[in-house]
């Protein structure tokens, strides 16, 4: 069956295990860092790969490389691959596994940290790497298997990629009393698109509603949490997920729904990928264990 694939140099683990780690760093250099020993080898691995297929697998792009359609296609492959190979050898070995887990900076430190950090969860030996990741970058990176779970917002991801519905929420404008006398001359600002605002646009992109995609806000940063920290110094209002009102000084703030929105909900959603349940049966318990632990903390919070 493999008779025509071994019968000539140029393939192995190795070249495989180069191509892969170049394709996610963007760069020999950024691979290999600065061993120019290690340089040289990954040029030399990804040439002879390149040779055993006859196809190219990487091109220039400015200063670095990127994976061409046959580069990306063997590069998913082989970490495929190489991710199952790993997964047997601890298995054999007894060892544990780190599960990786991507998602926005306010979902982390709202609600994903304080549950990984509960006691149960700490003694129970089981790893976790969370990292803030956009959610334009979730859904690659499940395809990718670099990422063994994400949370994001949208309702649908490209196939195979599945998701699980953890709980909603729902926005509010906040606008310190220093900026309006009444919640009426808030409103009216808002609605004319000059109150000064904080826009968590990494986390709530206006581009998605109409009515405020051409809205100019005073501040525009990248997280909710960022907009509550320029709200809390009480010279800009801000958009926020009801779940994350501000501070002790709640009270010296108008808060109503945002015009357009008044009855919109937004989900978290945990989302995986089906090939790694195959590559590791355990993944599954873990995928439940994490979705009944964060769905019941939304539902207590939203």
């Amino acid at each position: 069956m493999f008779t025509k694939l071994f019968s000539q140099s140029g393939l192995s683990l190795d070249r495989l295990k180069a191509l892969v780690e170049v394709g996610s760093a963007g760069s020999i250099v950024q691979a290999a860092g600065s061993e120019p020993a290690r340089q040289s080898q990954y040029s030399r691995q990804i040439k002879e790969l390149e040779d055993f297929f006859q196809a190219g697998l990487v091109e220039r792009h400015g200063k670095g490389i990127q994976l061409t359609a046959s580069g990306k296609e063997l590069a998913r492959i082989s970490r495929f691959f190489l991710l199952g190979l790993s997964n047997f050898q601890r298995g054999c070995l007894a060892e544990g596994q780190t599960y990786r887990i991507g998602g926005s900076p306010t979902f982390l430190a709202t609600f994903l940290l304080p549950m990984l950090a509960q006691p149960s969860r700490t003694k129970s030996g089981i790893r976790y790497s969370v990292e803030t990741v956009q959610e334009e970058d979730v859904e690659r990176r499940l395809h990718d298997l670099t990422l063994d779970f994400g949370v994001v917002t949208r309702s649908a991801l490209s196939r195979p990629i599945q998701l699980r519905d953890l709980g909603s929420w729902k926005t509010s404008v906040w606008v310190p009393w220093a900026l309006c006398r009444n919640e009426k001359e808030a409103m009216r600002e808002l609605t004319s698109l000059r109150l000064p605002i904080a826009w968590p646009e990494q986390e709530f992109p206006r581009a998605q509603f109409d009515r405020y995609a051409d809205y100019e806000p005073a501040l525009t940063c990248s997280s909710f949490l960022e907009a509550r920290a320029a709200l809390e110094q009480q010279g800009l209002a801000a958009v926020l997920p009801e779940f994350l009102p501000p501070g002790k000084t709640s009270k010296r703030y108008w808060q109503f729904p945002l015009p357009g929105l008044e009855v919109a909900e937004f989900q978290y959603r945990l989302a995986w990928n089906p090939r790694l349940l195959r590559l590791n049966p355990h993944a599954a318990r873990r995928r439940d264990a994490l979705g009944e632990a964060l769905g019941k903390l939304l539902a207590k919070r939203c």
